[in-house]
């Protein structure tokens, strides 16, 4: 889909050369240190790494699909002029897809029920194998997958379309998709945590696993959609300082805010209630967390990703500047991939933590991949709405409080 006229709005940025040539590079020394970690020895861990990159950055197109969705079933006009963004991030998806591939075939190193002989010798994963078998988890998966392009392609479609005839119907009808997505994406999203983190330990469980695992989706989409707009802003701030200006990024703040304290209240819990039952079956998952430097982990998550920004994000006036809430947005980024470590390296290692030039190298993979699949979208498309009819009021948006 082209969407690029003769008017200047719809003009990219600029060529994404130096981007793109700097994206390229992350892939090409991800892919060599991966293929070398791969055959050195290294084969749980590399896959454990993989894993853990894989989900993190898989969840920011799925939070802006979210972001998309929600904005049209609340018809929401504040956020037109960052839609876009969102929309953009699901541009990452069909890689996402693919980047699946690697990860079925790593499935067997991460994965006791995929192991004939464990699960000869567990009763327990004997009783779950009915759903817990690679047959129903491609199944699953493809369904996923599946369902998170084909609404992505629909909304960022409509709004593409739009930008051509300024034609309402393409919001009417977005706002059937998204209502029936925002469904689709509650079940979704709760099962494919449960199929790609909560099943590495295929004994322990927790009814509100999904809902943590949302959690920090609805946080970090919000740092990455201030990252984005301020990178837009830098590209041109004459041309785009009005149209995404200290209201949206009050806003955003705001829900930055929110869902730093949802996450805190689901974390909390999810703890609190296993803590309470004692039950042998449930405290598995939280006793190799809460010795010794997995221990450190747990608190940085508790310190790093709820009581500083929590206490940070109060104030009126910190939402409303860039220079405070871009690195608000970094450290809630980082926390993010540290909360995602600290759910999954405990199973490669239940003593220590590890981190080194593995997960490093193959992090710098999928942003380079990410990277690419953004800019490349952005590189096309305009990145602000050109004939929404909201547009007015995203652009006389105003916050009094």
């Amino acid at each position: 889909m082209n969407n690029t006229t003769n008017t200047d709005s719809t003009s990219p940025l600029y060529k994404f050369g130096e981007i793109k040539t700097f994206s390229t590079m992350f892939i090409f020394i991800g892919l060599v240190a991966f293929v070398i970690a791969l055959f050195s020895g290294a084969h749980e861990r590399v896959w454990h790494a993989y894993l853990l990159s894989y989900f993190y950055f898989i969840l920011f197109p799925l939070g802006g699909l979210f972001f998309i969705s929600v904005h049209h079933a609340t018809n929401a006009g504040w956020s037109v002029n960052v839609r876009r963004l969102a929309e953009a991030l699901t541009a990452y998806l069909p890689m996402a897809c693919v980047l699946t591939l690697p990860l079925i075939y790593g499935a067997f190193s991460l994965y006791d029920w995929l192991d004939a002989d464990k699960i000869a010798e567990d009763p327990l994963l004997v009783h779950k194998a009915p759903y817990l078998n690679l047959p129903f988890f491609l199944i699953r998966l493809g369904i996923f997958l599946g369902g998170w392009l084909f609404f992505a392609k629909k909304l960022v479609s409509f709004s593409l379309k739009q930008d051509q005839d300024g034609d309402v119907k393409w919001t009417k009808k977005s706002v059937r998709y998204s209502v029936i997505f925002l469904l689709f994406f509650a079940l979704s999203l709760s099962l494919f945590s449960v199929d790609l983190l909560m099943s590495l330990d295929a004994h322990w469980f927790s009814t509100i696993f999904g809902v943590y695992v949302f959690a920090g989706l609805f946080q970090s989409v919000f740092a990455v959609l201030i990252l984005l707009s301020a990178w837009l802003l830098k590209q041109n701030k004459e041309k785009y300082k009005n149209l995404i200006n200290e209201n949206h990024l009050h806003d955003m703040g705001k829900f930055l805010f929110a869902a730093t304290v949802f996450w805190a209240y689901i974390a909390f819990s999810q703890y609190m209630l296993i803590w309470y039952a004692n039950l042998p079956e449930e405290t598995t998952f939280f006793i190799p967390r809460s010795k010794g430097m997995w221990s450190v982990v747990s608190m940085s998550l508790i310190a790093l990703k709820f009581i500083i920004p929590f206490l940070f994000l109060l104030p009126r006036w910190v939402k409303r500047k860039w220079q405070t809430m871009i690195p608000m947005a970094c450290l809630i980024l980082v926390m993010q991939f540290i909360d995602l470590y600290w759910l999954i390296y405990p199973h490669f290692d239940p003593d220590f933590p590890r981190f080194s030039w593995i997960e490093v190298c193959v992090f710098l993979a999928f942003v380079g991949v990410l990277i690419r699949s953004v800019s490349s979208f952005l590189e096309r498309n305009s990145p602000i709405p050109l004939k929404d009819p909201r547009a007015a009021e995203s652009l006389s948006h105003h916050v009094t409080y």
